[in-house]
């Protein structure tokens, strides 16, 4: 185990990072001493933004939480998640769950990663009412047709969506 204690990884697309993103950031950075969101890169995806920007948008955001005695990083992965979570000596992946329909997927997920790596647990947290209709997508939807998305996402976040969408 690391010197820093115990160390979670969030992975995600972060297409963008929503304020649900970030209210599970804050969520399992009560549960770990270091949290790693890791960004991943999947071209599959066909994300909006670029490695670089959703890294760099996180942050951003990420810098003004307070983490009570949680060091916070963002990282960047192209690889198996399990094996960058073992590369950073993570003991456990936070995996956020918004309906019913994302569990399937997550079970389905978890069970794979434990195949991978038994040593590895998923802990799942449950998204807060007021965010378990958000996703990245429909922000981008939304901000794509005019639409207002300043409750879903940072100013931040909200300047570069609209900047892509102009």
């Amino acid at each position: 185990m690391s010197d820093v204690g115990r160390i979670g990884v969030y992975p995600g697309t972060f297409d963008p990072v929503t304020k649900g993103h970030l209210h599970l950031i804050q969520r399992a950075s009560k549960m770990v001493d270091k949290l790693i969101i890791a960004v991943a890169d999947n071209p599959r995806k066909n994300p909006l933004f670029t490695h670089e920007e959703r890294v760099e948008m996180i942050v951003a955001d990420i810098e003004t939480m307070r983490h009570k005695g949680c060091e916070i990083e963002v990282m960047p992965f192209n690889k198996l998640l399990v094996h960058f979570a073992k590369d950073v000596k993570a003991t456990c992946i936070f995996r956020g769950l918004r309906a019913v329909s994302d569990f399937e997927y997550e079970f389905q997920l978890t069970g794979m990663n434990a195949k991978l790596d038994p040593d590895i647990e998923t802990v799942f947290l449950m998204a807060a009412d007021k965010w378990q209709f958000v996703s990245a997508s429909f922000v981008k939807e939304i901000c794509s047709m005019g639409g207002e998305i300043e409750d879903f996402v940072t100013p931040h976040v909200s300047s570069h969506l609209k900047q892509k969408f102009s």
